[in-house]
């Protein structure tokens, strides 16, 4: 099968590429079914070189890495050289602190003598997204060939050229043939994969309705899988907030990457008293964020969506909610001309039941909603069955941390800042937004066999 990759900034053919045969499929799994036996049995320190190599390349070539992501998926330059930027620190994080993370435990004797050994599994497929098309795989590589694992990767099928690039990164980076394998497969031959003998787990990084295919296709398997799926994030803005700083982080979050993430702070729950200001605010913000194809304009803070179809799904979400009584505040226009192009857009009086609350808007659009107090608040942020990341806005941080530790329901919850990932952090969800972690600790051992060894002495 011939698949097309299209420049969303102008829509046009970039190029056309055929599906890996199963030929190739059996050729590439029985490369990395032989490179685990050799490369888990490495040391640490001997996995180490190369990784640290591989951090060093990707900083030497950000600028041709962001130009294939401005390309390709249209992220704009600057988000784009930072992104590898924090693709060489998660290399550079499960370098140094692999061995910590995997070592060896005593427990309490049984009376027998008892040692938890994580020991990798084998090759675990990858089921990668467009919208951080380094990012999303290098935090699953680098903790996975840390490990001693080797890696199967299916990248989307929009972003080829970063495929490619990875590959040939990892190649020069050191790391053994086999060890890291990618496929240029069709989303209709992507699940299959999970039943071959040679794939031992699964992660996957994309859509909810996804994430069900493989968790299914995993369950029938009898394979680990790790899910990070959409979110509606809520950003809770309290009376007491700094809003200037609120503002500032709510508009950054949901904007980042043209809207395209899943951890963007969708849903602006604000305290009634400071909705008028916050309101005023946050719409000349938004308004005022430079869009245009980020290759003939290095300064745009926003390119185009990544596909004219994920545009028009967002802008039918708009339309419908502006008939379910939600009031625009800016853009929500579809411009004329060339490319997947879509405006900052900030909907008010959105209520619970309208698709800009209920449904994950995947784009530049933020949807406000009113709290009467702390508790409606919490109990708004909470009414949505995704569980990715939440937020909240006070300027009594002990009153905040509360909110975050005990209240919100999310993977990840973050006081007086934007909720995002780290190395050294574990990230997941709950809920619609799938299970399991990477990232930190929790992620170099998702995929590991947590082995007890009891003695007798």
């Amino acid at each position: 099968m011939n698949l097309v990759t299209i420049d969303p900034s102008t829509g046009e053919r970039l190029e056309a590429w055929v599906e890996t045969s199963e030929e190739e499929v059996d050729l590439a799994l029985g490369r990395a079914q032989r490179a685990f036996t050799e490369w888990a049995g490495r040391p640490l320190e001997e996995r180490r070189v190369p990784m640290l190599r591989l951090a060093s390349l990707l900083r030497e070539e950000a600028e041709v890495l962001s130009l294939c992501m401005a390309r390709e998926m249209g992220k704009p330059i600057a988000q784009g050289r930072a992104e590898i930027e924090k693709c060489a620190r998660v290399c550079e994080h499960y370098a140094e602190h692999a061995g910590e993370y995997l070592s060896e435990r005593k427990l309490p004797p049984i009376p027998e003598t008892v040692t938890v050994a994580p020991r990798p599994l084998g090759p675990v497929y990858a089921i990668m997204p467009w919208n951080f098309p380094f990012w999303q795989v290098l935090r699953f590589v680098a903790p996975t060939l840390m490990a001693g694992n080797v890696a199967i990767l299916k990248h989307a099928p929009g972003v080829p050229g970063c495929a490619r690039a990875i590959v040939d990164l990892v190649r020069r980076a050191g790391f053994p043939d086999g060890v890291f394998e990618s496929l240029r497969l069709g989303e209709s031959r992507a699940e299959a994969l999970i039943a071959r003998p040679e794939i031992v787990a699964v992660t996957l990084t994309g859509s909810t309705t996804a994430g069900r295919a493989v968790a299914a296709a995993a369950g029938r398997a009898i394979k680990p899988c790790v899910l990070e799926l959409g979110g509606s994030d809520a950003a809770v803005v309290l009376e007491d907030a700094d809003l200037e700083l609120a503002v500032e982080e709510c508009v950054a979050s949901r904007l980042i990457n043209t809207g395209q993430s899943c951890i963007a702070a969708k849903r602006w729950i604000v305290a009634e008293e400071i909705a008028r200001e916050f309101t005023e605010r946050a719409t000349a913000a938004m308004a005022a964020r430079r869009w245009g194809n980020p290759i003939l304009d290095r300064e745009a803070e926003l390119g185009p969506l990544a596909r004219f179809d994920l545009r028009d799904h967002l802008a039918d979400q708009v339309a419908r909610s502006l008939r379910g009584g939600a009031t625009l505040l800016c853009g929500g226009e579809t411009p004329a001309g060339a490319g997947a192009f879509y405006p900052p857009t900030l909907l008010a009086d959105v209520e619970p039941g309208s698709p800009a609350f209920e449904e994950e808007l995947f784009g530049p659009v933020a949807a406000i909603t009113l709290a009467r107090d702390e508790a409606h608040a919490v109990a708004l942020a909470n009414a949505t069955s995704f569980g990715l990341g939440a937020s909240v806005f006070t300027r009594d941080s002990e009153r905040g941390e509360r909110i975050a530790r005990d209240q919100l329901r999310a993977g990840s919850c973050f006081v007086n800042t934007l909720v995002r990932s780290d190395p050294g952090v574990p990230f997941g969800g709950i809920g619609a937004s799938g299970h399991g972690r990477e990232l930190g600790r929790e992620g170099i051992l998702a995929f590991m066999n947590l082995k007890a060894v009891v003695v007798r002495r």
